[in-house]
């Protein structure tokens, strides 16, 4: 949750979309060096203590980040709500902004109309439209079955008959995928637009998540089962994962856009809360009713987003109010 924000915050201007871009990468890169990892234990041959080792080396980094923390500025834009306003000129100076007096002086204005706002309530009938645009894409990124197949994906590897060590080998490839199709959304989003990404997306999830439903009923085409997941986190990978903090973040006007984020942003987790909990009982159950049911969402996803969503691609923060109608 503070990532992007702080990012965003201690950004140059010129640079912000990139940098924050970059936020999701990073998510994914660390993902395939977990995978990795995993990969690299599981040759070790260490037995039954070899899941201890790929938990406790994940001590590594969390003890590198919190050490790079001590070596960070605060926000220029939190300091000023504390009042430091000496110390946020000296940050804006560090990160090279070109008029930190300026610059400082648009964030203190900026403060008090946020302050003069803040009694904007967002559940009201002017934000029905966007409230519902970002619950749902919120909502459907998670029935996708994203982080429940990433958090699964050994089990799944193991159910299909692959051994210990080509179930370890398998994430790394998926991982390698999701970097690769996360960097090319960040080219193609504003070319080819939010909801054409994400119909695109839709209707290739439904193919691969069908296809891998169809492995687990038939007990059949196991070999098919890397190649499926693969083709799954590409789909999902240019389209839900590039576009959902994009899109949350462009149906809002200024004056609830915090919180109708952190409204999206909680109908995310939730979802992935629920998913992630009643994933494992329904994999136990039957191996391919979960990925029967992440089929049937994407295909209630592709018409709700082709029917009601509306493309905010090359459209100011001001138009879209106007077109959302809730100037």
């Amino acid at each position: 949750m503070l990532g992007p924000v702080y990012i965003a915050e201690i950004a140059p201007g010129k640079w912000r979309g990139r940098l924050v871009g970059l936020f999701q990468i990073n998510i994914v890169i660390g993902i395939l060096l977990a995978y990795f990892s995993n990969y690299r234990i599981a040759q070790l041959g260490l037995g039954a203590n070899d899941w201890r080792w790929m938990f406790g080396v994940a001590a590594v980094p969390a003890v590198l980040f919190l050490l790079l923390l001590f070596g960070i500025p605060r926000s220029p834009r939190w300091l000023a709500t504390q009042n430091r306003v000496e110390e946020a000129r000296s940050v804006l100076q560090l990160i090279g902004s070109s008029d930190p007096d300026g610059e400082l002086k648009e964030i203190v204005d900026s403060i008090h109309l946020e302050r003069a706002q803040k009694t904007e309530p967002l559940f009201s009938q002017r934000y029905r439209f966007p409230i519902f645009l970002a619950i749902t894409i919120g909502m459907f990124n998670q029935l996708a079955g994203i982080n429940a197949i990433l958090y699964y994906l050994n089990d799944i590897f193991s159910a299909a008959g692959f051994s210990k060590v080509s179930g370890e080998l398998g994430p790394v490839a998926v991982g390698a995928m999701n970097l690769c199709n996360t960097l090319l959304a960040m080219t193609v989003i504003d070319k080819l637009g939010r909801k054409t990404l994400l119909l695109i997306g839709s209707a290739g999830l439904v193919g691969c998540l069908s296809g891998l439903a169809a492995i687990f009923l038939t007990h059949a085409h196991q070999n098919y089962l890397l190649w499926l997941l693969v083709a799954y986190i590409a789909f999902f990978a240019i389209s839900q994962g590039a576009v959902i903090w994009v899109y949350i973040g462009e149906v809002f006007p200024n004056r609830v856009r915090a919180k109708g984020q952190s409204l999206g942003s909680s109908s995310h987790w939730v979802m992935n809360a629920v998913i992630s909990w009643i994933f494992p009982a329904l994999f136990i159950f039957s191996h391919g009713v979960p990925f029967l049911f992440f089929a049937a969402m994407m295909v209630l996803q592709f018409f709700v987003v082709l029917f009601f969503y509306p493309e905010t691609k090359g459209a100011t923060l001001e138009q879209l109010q106007h077109r959302l109608g809730i100037e």
